[in-house]
């Protein structure tokens, strides 16, 4: 090699890296994930966001108070419409993200989404119906598993006058006695239930 050539290459290593490689992830798109227009893979997005008070901050998201142990609260830096409905909180459980609604009566909504009651008393309204039931493969593993994602709507003990809707995306192992079919369709970008689903 030439010593131009290896001065030429010398040089390039004190380039910046381009753009891209640095370039922050896309923002979360709250309206579609919370009205279930997503996948399981766009939701894995998510737990990095809300894990982080930083990347929180970025997506609109300001973090609240934990007022109910299963619920990590972010209040939106603009409201949106959820259902029809304008939302300025979101909560987040595990698989789930809601918007968290000025709705004392959830029942209404649940009629006009078409949801089956789950759970109807004076102290608890729970409804909900499953959107998307389908077989995946896990690219990574080879790994056969339904990708589900489900609408509902549920009031909660800790939020007197609230009404949580939104969705739940979760990845789970078929019963045994079931076999995938073949040519499951691959999820891309989707992480195996042991990585925290």
């Amino acid at each position: 090699m030439t010593p131009l050539r290896l001065a030429c290459l010398g040089l390039l290593g004190l380039l910046p890296a381009p753009a891209f490689a640095d370039a922050p992830a896309r923002p979360l798109d709250l309206t579609a994930l919370i009205e279930c227009r997503q996948s399981v893979g766009d939701y894995d997005a998510v737990a990095p966001v809300v894990a982080d008070p930083l990347k929180a901050v970025a997506n609109g998201l300001q973090p609240l108070p934990q007022t109910n142990p299963f619920m990590t609260e972010f209040r939106l830096a603009a409201p949106i419409t959820v259902f029809g409905e304008r939302a300025e909180y979101i909560t987040v459980a595990g698989a789930s993200i809601m918007a968290i609604l000025d709705l004392a009566d959830p029942r209404p909504l649940a009629k006009r989404l078409a949801l089956e009651d789950g759970v109807d008393t004076p102290e608890k309204f729970m409804a909900g119906r499953e959107l998307v039931s389908r077989d995946v493969t896990d690219p990574r593993t080879g790994e056969a598993l339904i990708e589900s994602v489900i609408l509902s709507l549920s009031t909660v003990k800790t939020h007197p006058g609230k009404t949580l809707a939104g969705c739940t995306y979760s990845l789970d192992l078929p019963p045994e006695e079931d076999t995938p079919p073949p040519g499951a369709a691959p999820l891309p970008g989707v992480n195996p239930p042991s990585a925290g689903r």
